[in-house]
């Protein structure tokens, strides 16, 4: 059952007072102010970027990844706002902030890889299954953010990391409600603060609140918005094609919301294997 506004209240209120959740970086706060003018200064953003070289470097690998399917290559932050716009690019910057905002270590090494993966086909998935009902820099947003309450707690708390081997092995129960019983919070509700805290969209948020959600993706009211609803979906069936692709971090996420997925993008086990094939390729290229 999806929450009631009053028990999301408390569970906000009780992630608040327990998770310390990381500040908006200041090169956010910088670009908002640029895109909120009538003439943004392309320029001044591409000296602003360039001052960092790890940002920078990592703006280019992006823009010239071939999930944005860019004809040519771009050599400098300019070449690569200009490519972007100004809207995808803030949100991929956000994406590297959030990642250089935690200790780098073995293990999220490879989450932060993974989460990269699942955006950018998610902003792929979005072009290709959804009559582009839902944008595809929305979707490539939510597939990057969408998890990220799971670092935050990573770090927070020790015993967390047994908790989410067991979320991911349960083949029944909802995968926040084992975070709840376990915890004061979950990845979800932390991720959901997360995004506000960054001044993501509200969609994005209430999709990454709920993305765990089965009643979600079957609703048939609004809210949760339709969109919301695709994004979930597009980030889920993402995820499980770089599943079947790597053959590795499988989790039961797809027995439980897999199905619902489906009949949301109108999608059979034919069209996901030919998604399947067209995945690979782009995967391949990207490795």
């Amino acid at each position: 059952m999806t929450d009631t506004p009053c028990s999301i209240e408390a569970q906000l209120e009780n992630s608040l007072r327990e998770i310390d959740i990381p500040p908006r970086p200041v090169i956010l706060d910088r670009i908002s102010a640029e895109m909120e003018k009538d003439e943004p200064d392309f320029n001044h953003l591409a000296h602003l970027i360039a001052a960092d070289v790890a940002l920078s470097a990592s703006l280019i690998k992006i823009t010239n990844s071939p999930f944005f399917g860019f004809r040519g290559r771009v050599h400098t932050p300019r070449e690569a706002l200009m490519l972007l716009g100004l809207n995808v690019a803030s949100k991929a910057i956000a994406g590297i902030a959030m990642r250089r905002a935690f200790p780098s270590s073995p293990q999220l090494e490879r989450f932060w890889d993974a989460s990269a993966l699942i955006a950018r086909l998610s902003g792929w998935l979005a072009q290709r299954v959804t009559d582009r009902r839902l944008r595809a820099d929305d979707a490539y947003t939510f597939g990057l953010f969408r998890d990220c309450g799971i670092p935050i707690l990573l770090s927070r708390r020790p015993d967390y990391f047994e908790v989410l081997i067991e979320a991911n092995h349960d083949d029944s129960r909802c995968f926040t409600a084992i975070e709840d019983l376990a915890l004061p919070t979950n990845h979800a509700i932390v991720g959901s603060l997360l995004a506000q805290s960054w001044w993501l969209t509200d969609e994005t948020s209430v999709s990454i609140r709920l993305h765990h959600d089965l009643a979600t993706l079957n609703a048939t009211t609004i809210p949760p918005s339709l969109n919301s609803r695709y994004m979930i979906a597009v980030a889920q069936l993402s995820e499980y094609l770089l599943q079947q692709h790597t053959q590795r971090s499988f989790t039961q996420e797809w027995v439980k919301l897999g199905p619902s997925c489906l009949r949301l993008l109108k999608l059979n086990d034919e069209a996901v294997a030919e998604l399947l094939t067209e995945a690979t390729l782009i995967l391949e290229a990207e490795d």
